[in-house]
């Protein structure tokens, strides 16, 4: 792929970042970690990693706003273009040695999501898109799955835990999409989940409660592969209000209906 002089900014923000995850994901065992909320860790690797891109992407871009997880909204000189910044996607599995974590950052240009990038140090795979320029994993261009019926698809979720989320509701969730799908994945990093639709490894995703430092960079990515997403509700303001449900067009219909349906008896 040819390269933007913004995304190679991103991409090696998300680059130098990583080196520092990838050596402290190797001591895990010896990081220090504090309590931010129940089931919720946050660790020196994450500040670390959230420093480092402020640091990059401020250098490269005076002016712009962020929307970081730790830092929270810093307002920059430039209010049309804000940066929304995951450092460390996938804490919990980062902090017991699973290596399914990423690094997901996103630029907003006038409200809208113009590109975006989602990194896996500990399998160095790099997801990149850009507003009409397509969607690349490591330079190949992705794609979202052709399955045409969900009960073939394999469906990747977040699941509540303690102290987050619906949890009734969740069970609801699973119950219906188990009754009409090949298969559940749980990995626990919905910036991954959602590099992974757009990849075409996962044909479908859906979660509520997310963040939009979870999921701008992966909505970006999954329209640029050819994907289509909303609300549960069949909206548009995923960011608003943190829920997604993304696949190709006739799954991501499909998996709607489901999530919208009573509960199924046995």
């Amino acid at each position: 792929m040819a390269r933007s002089a913004l995304i190679n900014v991103m991409i090696g923000a998300a680059t130098k970042a990583g080196r520092s995850l990838a050596r402290d994901f190797g001591e895990v065992q010896n990081l220090q970690v504090s309590v931010k909320g129940p089931g919720d860790y946050v660790s020196q690797a994450d500040r670390k990693a959230e420093d480092i891109i402020y640091t990059e992407l401020s250098r490269a871009r005076p002016g712009y706003s962020f929307l970081m997880e730790e830092r929270g909204a810093v307002h920059g000189d430039d209010d049309q273009h804000r940066w929304i910044v995951d450092p460390l996607d996938g804490t919990t599995n980062f902090l017991h040695g699973i290596p399914v974590f990423g690094i997901s950052i996103a630029l907003e240009r006038q409200g809208q999501i113009v590109a975006g990038v989602i990194y896996n140090p500990a399998m160095d795979e790099m997801f990149v898109a850009e507003r009409g320029g397509g969607a690349f994993m490591n330079d190949r261009r992705m794609r979202v799955a052709a399955r045409r019926q969900l009960s073939d698809c394999v469906v990747a979720t977040g699941i509540p835990h303690l102290g987050l989320g619906n949890h009734g509701r969740a069970l609801i969730d699973l119950r219906n999409v188990m009754a009409d799908s090949s298969g559940i994945r749980r990995f626990g990093a919905a910036a991954i989940d959602l590099a992974y639709v757009a990849a075409g490894r996962f044909d479908a995703f859906w979660e509520d409660s997310l963040k939009p430092w979870d999921m701008a960079a992966g909505i970006l990515m999954i329209r640029e592969a050819g994907g289509f997403l909303s609300t549960r509700d069949g909206g548009q303001d995923m960011l608003e209000t943190g829920s997604v449900v993304a696949g190709n067009e006739i799954i991501h219909g499909a998996l709607v209906k489901t999530l919208n349906k009573p509960l199924q008896r046995s």
